[in-house]
């Protein structure tokens, strides 16, 4: 076997151009005895990330198989799924795992400032030595994207000498600025960049030689030769690879003809020359290259040079500091016993242990900066009069965050856990989400931007793939199938739960039977292009199609950004190269600033509301309990109150007849895939709850507010805790486990739900009792165990939903006594959407509301009111 390592590869982030896939790199790259592979998309670093980690997976794989023959050979009866490998374990077989070599073809210019179609741009190859390396290629993708963009992402000479440490440079193909001096047949300037890169790079500079079988790339082969033995420069051979097996090259060709809105048979199209450029073993490359046997062995030489082992969890959340000189801790603390007492008429023990207990946990962890830096804008939010939502996530469950005013739900009046939210049984990073008013939500972000510098805060990128649907229709057009058999293959497909796959479809998922349409299996069957489409869109499916912005996503860092990841711009918005979990992942802060018109409704009627009637409506006086309020959820008319106006969700308030907000509460938890099958029981159990049972008495306290039925995740944390003497932070990982269902984990669990677990200092994890020490029968334990296990995988975040809910009833109460302000409120924020103005006014009319016609003197551009009639806006007069 001719040892060789890939150094030019193109994965699919080289959007709709690079085939690769990293999901299948790896296993080819075993297969054919490599030891290392790089990756070097075009102009960017999209895929780093998941391509090392996709390294760190196979090489896991590899050594759990290997300790899976150990222990076979020893007589133990073990799968990969029973093996957890150690540290030691990865020593032992270090060399096993395959080396991920990060970097990047980037373009470049010979100077930024020009911006002009004369312009010339060339390929260049670059690969991180060390982490040095690779944060320069980070600095140098912002610096292409940010500063250099024109048609491409752009870096110059300049900009390459600044951040040249730590990285190997190649001179590229044949669109090089080397090769392509020598295409031009200038001599002189090839050697005269041969010798400024290497005096930029030294002896990590190389000459790049490839053979497609392109004409220009024998010219550029011998005169490269020839300079290597003049400069001392050395040769290194490569394949321009863009995709796994030599059987892809169409599959790449379609994605180019998406990319290019052409059709797969048009002459006059950009695509490659032949299959030439696929993952190929050493020996084909020895074959292209039998003169140059040295090309080769420098590809192992590179790969030796190169050892990034990317850091995650770094420290790099902003600090925040205090204006009073106070630790973060003390300050958190002082702003806590400062608010609570405007939450709570009476601060009893029960509140006070409370705060004490979570405040130790908040600072022992490390947190309490974070809480601040919420707290900090969501304060300039509320001085700003900028609308914040009640809450969202487990955050809500904090009565910290509650006294401070992040959340606007009573953790103890409804019984939320802190210990879903945060405890150090689990270590991971709180995350609150935060919903803004719709109008004021960029303000808050600008105001983020300008108090930690706008090099530290930028937003987050996100991959547009191509799903099903997409992938079959833009294939589809490739191909040229007309339009109406598009159409009618489109209409077949299923609207399935969650992630609808082309394999579902075709019943090739046996987890996913749901997905399968036997009318599309049918056409599959019986018309060949039909076939090659849905062929050709399995091949394709997932892969990135676009980038854009996360709707939400902000990075707040102590460092400048684009010196830990790449950058680049969207539009006018500068965002990360990376989507939210890996930034997430190397130790940045995540913060999602959603936008929520409903907030903008509340806040919009509020105001007239006040103008008509001189009526402050403030629900922390007023409370949740208005039985009008429920009647009129009841009753159905809940267009536009949030969350209950699905017609399903309207269907099920009218059965379920809430009377309380704990019933909302529910509601939002059960009507989803999944719990939905629970919501007849419930409904049952509400209205018989004298014929309830309970497994156990002790399951009362917990399951009574929901008639006997599991609803909450909340829930099972509070059974272990109850019956089997979990602490609560031991019984959110039991949740988080039984959620994910794999069968070794679930095993030790069981065990432990049964007959208890000592207490494991180093993994900081509390004793656990059991709970047939704690005098349940094993039929009861294991009917429970089952039944939650069952439960855990659909079951909802109570403190979530009870956030939400108190947005429900407040619109609902506002619906109910001031109709004609909240309705033109919502008209107004939807006052370019024709079919919802109608749909209002019609309720407007129906309910005995005058609608007065539009009056350019009387009116405005926007609906008003008096709180008796509605005047129509001039905004939502057609061709007004």
């Amino acid at each position: 076997m001719r040892d060789f390592v890939h150094l030019h590869l193109h994965s699919e982030y080289s959007l709709l151009d690079g085939a690769a896939r990293i999901d299948r790199l790896f296993k080819k790259a075993r297969d054919l005895g490599m030891r290392a592979v790089a990756i070097t998309d075009h102009g960017n670093m999209y895929g780093a990330v998941d391509f090392f980690n996709a390294a760190q997976a196979d090489f896991e794989s590899v050594v759990k198989a290997r300790i899976v023959e150990e222990k076979k050979a020893a007589g133990e009866d073990v799968s990969p799924d029973d093996v957890f490998p150690t540290e030691e374990d990865y020593k032992r077989f270090k060399d096993l795992k395959i080396k991920p070599i990060i970097g990047c073809e980037f373009y470049m210019c010979e100077d930024l400032k020009v911006k002009e179609r004369t312009s010339q741009t060339y390929h260049l190859i670059l690969l991180a030595k060390d982490l040095t390396g690779y944060y320069n290629l980070c600095k140098l993708n912002t610096i292409a994207w940010v500063d250099g963009f024109y048609t491409h992402p752009r870096i110059d000479f300049e900009a390459l000498k600044a951040h040249s440490e730590g990285l190997i440079c190649l001179s590229a193909c044949i669109a090089g600025i080397i090769p392509r001096a020598i295409r031009n047949d200038e001599f002189d300037r090839a050697r005269e960049l041969s010798l400024w890169f290497k005096d930029v790079f030294g002896d990590d500079f190389y000459f790049e030689v490839q053979n497609h079988e392109i004409p220009d790339e024998k010219k550029v082969v011998v005169n490269l030769i020839k300079m290597s033995r003049e400069l001392g420069i050395k040769l290194v051979a490569t394949n321009d690879v863009h995709y796994i097996d030599k059987e892809d090259e169409e599959m790449q060709d379609v994605l180019i003809c998406i990319g290019t809105a052409h059709y797969i048979d048009d002459e006059m199209r950009m695509r490659m020359n032949g299959p030439y450029y696929y993952f190929k073993s050493g020996e084909e490359m020895e074959e292209l290259f039998p003169n140059l046997p040295e090309a080769l062995d420098t590809t192992l030489e590179i790969a030796e040079k190169c050892n990034v082992e990317i850091k995650f969890k770094m420290p790099l959340f902003p600090p925040y500091v205090p204006p009073t000189g106070e630790t973060p801790g003390d300050y958190l603390r002082r702003l806590a016993y400062e608010g609570i007492v405007n939450r709570y008429p009476v601060i009893t023990d029960e509140i006070k242990e409370r705060m004490e207990y979570e405040l130790s946990v908040i600072i022992t962890m490390g947190f309490a900066e974070y809480y601040l830096i919420v707290w900090d804008f969501i304060d300039y939010a509320r001085r700003h009069d900028i609308p914040v939502g009640a809450g969202r996530g487990s955050g809500v469950g904090s009565i910290i965050a509650y006294a401070i005013g992040i959340t606007n739900v009573d953790p103890l009046r409804y019984n939320l856990i802190f210990e879903r939210f945060l405890n150090v049984e689990r270590v991971s990073n709180p995350d609150f989400d935060i919903d803004f008013c719709m109008e004021g939500r960029e303000q808050v972000i600008q105001y983020v931007r300008e108090k930690y510098g706008p090099e530290r805060v930028t937003r987050i990128i996100t991959f547009g793939t191509l799903a099903a649907k997409q992938a079959i229709k833009d294939v589809a057009r490739v191909y040229r199938v007309p339009y109406a058999d598009v159409d009618k293959l489109v209409k077949m497909l299923p609207e399935a739960n969650g992630k609808m796959t082309i394999k579902g479809i075709l019943g090739r998922d046996p987890k996913h039977n749901e997905q399968k349409s036997a009318d599309v299996i049918q056409l599959y069957e019986s018309d060949p292009m039909i076939r090659k489409v849905l062929d050709m869109a399995l091949k394709v499916e997932g892969m990135p199609r676009n980038t854009g912005m996360h709707a939400a996503g902000v990075v707040i860092c102590k460092e400048i950004v684009g010196d830990f990841v790449p950058l680049q711009r969207n539009g006018e918005v500068v965002t990360t190269q990376y989507p939210k979990d890996q930034v997430e992942a190397l130790g940045m802060l995540k913060m999602d600033f959603l936008g929520l018109v409903t907030l903008t409704d509340v806040h919009k009627a509020k105001i007239y509301i006040k103008e008509n009637h001189g009526v402050d409506v403030d629900f922390s006086k007023l409370g949740y309990d208005n039985p009008e309020v429920y009647k009129l959820i009841a009753s159905g008319d809940t267009d536009s109150v949030f969350q209950l106006e699905n017609g399903g969700m309207k269907a099920f308030m009218m059965q379920l007849r809430p009377t309380s907000l704990e019933d909302i509460i529910a509601g939002i938890s059960l009507y989803r895939p999944g719990p939905m099958s629970s919501i007849p029981k419930y409904i049952e159990n509400k209205n018989n709850p004298e014929k309830v049972t309970y497994l156990d008495e002790r399951l009362r306290p917990i399951l009574e507010m929901t008639y006997g039925c599991l609803v909450y995740q909340e829930q099972v944390m509070q059974i272990a805790r109850e019956i089997a003497g979990y602490s609560y932070g031991r019984a959110d990982i039991l949740r988080r486990i039984m959620s994910k269902k794999k069968a070794k984990l679930m095993d030790e669990q069981k065990k432990i739900f049964f007959y208890g677990s000592p207490e494991d200092k180093k993994k900081k994890l509390t004793a656990v009792e059991g709970a047939l020490k704690r005098g349940a029968s094993e039929e009861v334990a294991t009917k429970l165990f089952d039944d939650m296990a069952d439960f855990a995988k659909y079951a909802f975040n109570k403190s979530h939903a009870a956030a939400y809910a108190v947005l429900s009833y407040e619109t609902a109460y506002l619906k109910k006594y001031y109709t004609p302000e909240f309705i033109t409120a919502v008209i107004n924020d939807r006052i370019t959407n024709q079919k919802e103005v109608s749909k209002y006014v019609n309720y407007l009319r129906n309910k005995g509301v005058e609608v007065l016609k539009p009056d350019i003197n009387e009116g405005d551009v926007f609906f008003t009111t008096n709180g008796k009639t509605v005047r129509f806006g001039l905004v939502a007069v057609k061709a007004v």
